[in-house]
């Protein structure tokens, strides 16, 4: 399949439940000091949604590029230096309070100067964090916090709702739904996005969605197919030789394409083939 195949099926998913998000975000961004993006660490621009940018455009931002773990650790060294305020996160280390606190303290320390020079002695600062659907964030709330107060799942869509949640006496947050975009223009970018599960699967052509993603990962990470699927690599068939390599066939012994491309895709979502990022800084 060539590029030009790939992009012939628009992808685009924008539920009621975001609309109504985003007009939330937009009252309550008047009560933050700073937002708080999320973006998927092997995806950094892909995961960039121009609503919240266009939103926020007023406020400070900290970029944190979760997933970090599940990313090439070369890349996301490029990516960090990339962006002006960021950080790397894989959501779960024990680390991650202190270092997004002091980050953003250092990003409004001229907000809290002013506050002190008032008489204010302690300032709790108030942050807004947004991102695309199944990019984290309740994973990475909830491990700040050290608790379990936002539900968090592998798929996009859990979250529906806004609400405040306490840090300590620095640092409050506010937890927004995952939001995407009415009309995704770059369809490159919507299959990524869709590829590691910011999409409901329900809506996509999950086998031309896979073949696109073993063609982009047989060109930036050359052997990356061969070493988990021991196939050869080369020529436009790879989903079936996998499928027999694997041995996922049907009663009649021919390649079962719908149960290869659900491996497949669980594989790139769960890191068994590497640690991949799929653009480059």
């Amino acid at each position: 399949m060539t590029d030009k195949q790939a992009n012939n099926v628009a992808i685009n998913w924008y539920p009621g439940h975001m609309a109504k998000a985003r007009r939330q975000m937009e009252e309550q961004l008047k009560l933050v000091d700073i937002v708080i993006e999320l973006r998927d660490a092997r995806i950094p621009e892909a995961s960039a949604n121009p609503i919240l940018a266009e939103l926020s455009k007023n406020k400070r931002v900290l970029i944190i590029l979760n997933k970090a773990d599940l990313a090439d650790p070369e890349k996301n060294k490029q990516w960090k230096q990339h962006f002006e305020n960021c950080l790397i996160s894989d959501s779960i280390s024990d680390n991650l309070t202190k270092n997004v606190v002091n980050e953003v303290k250092r990003i409004l320390s001229d907000k809290l100067e002013k506050a002190k020079a008032r008489g204010i002695r302690k300032k709790t600062l108030r942050a807004m964090v947004v991102g695309i659907p199944n990019v984290g964030k309740s994973t990475f709330i909830n491990n700040i916090v050290k608790k379990k107060v936002a539900k968090a799942e592998n798929r996009p869509g859990v979250t529906k709702s806004l609400q405040w949640i306490r840090i300590n006496e620095d640092v409050e947050l506010l937890d927004t739904p995952g939001v995407l975009w009415p009309k995704i223009e770059n369809q490159s970018d919507a299959r990524l996005l869709a590829l590691l599960g910011s999409i409901n699967d329900d809506i996509l052509d999950k086998q031309e969605l896979v073949s696109f993603g073993l063609h982009l990962l047989k060109d930036k990470y050359p052997g990356l197919i061969h070493e988990r699927y021991a196939v050869d690599e080369n020529g436009d068939d790879l989903i079936q030789k996998i499928g027999k390599a694997r041995l996922c066939l049907s009663s009649d012994g021919e390649v079962d394409m719908a149960k290869t491309v659900d491996a497949i895709l669980k594989d790139i979502r769960s890191n068994k083939i590497g640690r991949i990022t799929w653009q480059d800084a």
